[in-house]
């Protein structure tokens, strides 16, 4: 049963926290990643009703009284398309909330050592408040039904998240963090150029609507202007130039939301407010995108493979697993539409583990250098073995959810290819092919770091506490569930690819 005003409650209740955080953080120092975990919880709970309520398609709604003299509300909604997109961002917040309390505690530590400053009164304060509106921003943006009110939340993800680079990240922390909010700003503000153009062309805001710019003249630069917005928060080759250095320099925990939930969240906007009320015109982009998608996943892993710096490692590793959300989504097919959206709940908790593990690993050893590591399998057998499960799920190796997640995105792109141009086919076999780096660059790195000869200077290094390594076991044991037994997400996606998609195609 869906209790009363649950979706405004899973926005309301991590900011209402968000006070209490910033001024009990003050005293109760690491503690207060407690108090950031305790909403989460709840929110994970309403989510999780929501679910129970919209199995096997249909969708829940929420419409709340916002601006009546434009006769714009405030609404949310569940169905079929977002509500794993929901789950998977909740549990990665909730989980990292809890591993943010020791690796926190080591970050401020680190800041002591180098410049004399004690901050862990403030920062702690500072930095969980600003953790549960990074929170809101992601689950907002998944739950608005309005161009507004979207684009409100699409912003609010990147002002917290700016924020806890520029004061808690590493090396040029403050250029770094200007970086990647110049460059996501600028996506956003074309990205708002297409939804204004938009709502002249229809007259309303409602996200639905947008299926009236189809056959307008200006609809193929509608969409074009609304992907640009994106992709560039999906960092797909080209306008990439972001991502490396603000996961490498964010604080791990921060990493960790970055690449696992808030870069995919693109994708899923793509699909919501393009590729399903817009698929007329999308459609006519397949075979650019396509190539575009191919590109972006043989660059990310060929970058991979040239990384010594673990964090950037698994930076490159996201723009290449971008490269197949973007496939799937360039499609223009249900089923592949459907794969990119369940490989966005894969590349969630596999790339969640590896982030989480690269930051027990500078913990521990520290060092970001992957050649100064090696051996560490003895010293380390939780976090090599989740490590190992981790680059399974990004793999699409069986057991894990990832083998799923690629199947439907090649099955929707071959059945594309197969229906269209030769050309298109040739970017399907290759792009299959292509797969084989992330699996290369994912062996070669744990072999590196876990296995041979232990590395000089690591004969004291040992497993980290059991606040790190449990919000990993929780996502590997999720992205195992998932593996072996889909249909919890397929009960969703193919519902509403099956009846809403098929009437829109």
């Amino acid at each position: 049963m869906v209790l009363a005003n649950t979706l405004i409650l899973v926005l309301l209740v991590p900011l209402v926290t968000t006070p209490l955080a910033y001024f009990l953080g003050k005293s109760m120092g690491k503690k207060t990643g407690w108090i950031a975990a305790a909403p989460l919880v709840v929110t994970l709970l309403l989510l999780l009703s929501v679910a129970a309520e919209t199995k096997g398609g249909g969708s829940y709604t929420e419409h709340y009284e916002w601006i009546p003299t434009s006769d714009i509300g405030f609404d949310l909604m569940v169905d079929g398309l977002n509500i794993w997109v929901l789950i998977t961002i909740n549990i990665l917040c909730l989980v990292i909330s809890v591993y943010s309390i020791p690796y926190m505690e080591h970050r401020f530590h680190e800041w002591e050592h180098e410049t004399g400053e004690d901050i862990s009164g403030s920062g702690y304060a500072n930095y969980y408040a600003l953790y549960l509106l990074y929170s809101v921003g992601m689950l907002g943006t998944v739950l608005a039904t309005n161009t507004i009110q979207f684009y409100m939340f699409y912003e609010l993800m990147l002002v917290p998240s700016w924020a806890m680079i520029n004061n808690y990240g590493y090396g040029e922390r403050e250029r770094i963090g200007m970086m990647y909010f110049m460059w996501t700003h600028v996506g956003a503000v074309i990205l708002l150029a297409g939804l204004l153009t938009g709502y002249w062309i229809t007259g309303s805001f409602a996200i639905s609507s947008l299926s009236h710019v189809v056959g307008h003249p200006f609809a193929p630069w509608v969409a074009v202007a609304i992907l640009i917005g994106f992709l560039t928060k999906m960092a797909v080759f080209g306008i990439h130039v972001w991502l490396p250095y603000a996961h490498g320099e964010a604080p791990t925990p921060i990493s960790a939301l970055l690449s696992p939930a808030m870069i995919g969240i693109g994708t899923y906007a793509a699909v919501r407010l393009v590729a399903v009320p817009m698929h007329e015109t999308f459609a006519g982009f397949s075979m650019m995108f396509s190539v575009w998608a191919l590109l972006t996943m043989i660059y990310g892993g060929l970058m991979a493979l040239a990384q010594d710096d673990i964090k950037r490692f698994l930076a490159y590793s996201s723009v290449s697993q971008m490269g197949y959300l973007f496939l799937g989504l360039a499609s223009a097919a249900a089923y592949g539409e459907a794969g990119a959206i369940f490989h966005y709940v894969s590349h969630g908790f596999g790339k969640g583990i590896l982030f989480l593990a690269a930051g027990v690993l500078i913990s521990q050893t520290g060092t970001r250098s992957i050649k100064k590591m090696g051996g560490l399998a003895d010293k380390m057998p939780i976090t090599a073995t989740l490590t190992l499960l981790g680059f399974f799920a990004i793999g699409g190796v069986p057991p894990t959810v990832g083998f799923m997640s690629k199947f439907m995105i090649f099955a929707g792109v071959f059945d594309s290819a197969l229906t269209h141009t030769t050309a298109q086919l040739v970017v399907a076999i290759v792009a299959i092919i292509m797969t084989v780096l992330t699996v290369g660059y994912s062996l070669w790195t744990v072999r590196r770091i876990f296995f041979g000869p232990l590395a000089e200077g690591m004969e004291n290094v040992k497993e980290a506490p059991m606040l790190m390594l449990l919000p990993m076991v929780v996502l590997a044991v999720i992205a195992v569930v998932l593996g072996v037994y889909p249909k919890l997400v397929l009960d969703y996606l193919l519902p509403f690819f099956g009846e809403v998609v098929s009437a829109v195609h």
